[in-house]
């Protein structure tokens, strides 16, 4: 897979990035040329620009056999001042959503579920993040009319962010977070909530559903 390339959000020093701090272009470089699983997808996008004072995006998906099983952006933040509910100056935000058999989303610990998914993910990739925060939503669809033959359909979202731990280098200077790592772990997210099986750490011990693949088909 090519490696993931990017744009810098503007900056409030520099429209076009190259002012960006040190730190943050450090951190940038952290989630290019990945190598990931041959059945993830991932591409730039443009970050947000009101999020931060710097932010840099990729949006990935899960295809299987040319059918898409799951999608999601991760954002990463930079605020060089901090930020008191972030615990430091950067953060990554995301967002993740599937299709799911509707008899498994029934299931009343789903929410849980998925939420360990996330945190596990990190774990498993000895990922150290603090102030974790976020929503689960699954929603269900059923179809009338011109749409009656489909068959309904139930969809999981997870909406997240975490701190990246920034440490300071030699003589206090400002580290950048291990951002390959947090690119890996949410990687497996997505292929966790995909229904693949493992294919991280083998310590892992990661639980998958089984997905729908009809309504995704590309």
């Amino acid at each position: 897979m090519a490696a993931a390339q990017g744009h810098l959000s503007d900056g409030p020093d520099d429209a076009g990035g190259e002012g960006s701090p040190s730190v943050f272009r450090q951190a940038v470089a952290g989630l290019q040329g990945v190598r990931l699983r041959p059945e993830i997808e991932l591409d730039a996008t443009p970050p947000p620009q009101r999020l931060a004072p710097f932010s840099y995006a990729l949006e990935a998906a899960v295809v299987v056999d040319d059918e898409e099983l799951a999608d999601g952006r991760l954002i990463l933040l930079h605020d060089p001042a901090g930020h008191d509910a972030w615990g430091g100056t950067f953060r990554m935000v995301t967002l993740v959503h599937a299709d799911l058999e509707p008899e498994m989303a029934a299931d009343p610990l789903l929410p849980e579920v998925c939420w360990s998914w996330l945190t596990g993910a990190l774990e498993a990739r000895r990922v150290p993040y603090g102030a974790p925060s976020g929503t689960v939503t699954r929603a269900g669809s059923h179809y009338f009319g011109g749409l009656a033959e489909r068959e309904p359909s139930t969809r999981i979202e997870i909406r997240a962010s975490w701190s990246p731990t920034d440490t300071g280098g030699p003589g206090g200077v400002p580290q950048a977070p291990d951002t390959a790592a947090h690119l890996a772990a949410w990687c497996d997210l997505l292929c966790q909530i995909a229904g693949l099986p493992p294919g991280g750490p083998p310590d892992a011990g990661v639980v998958t559903l089984p997905q729908r693949r009809g309504p995704q088909s590309r």
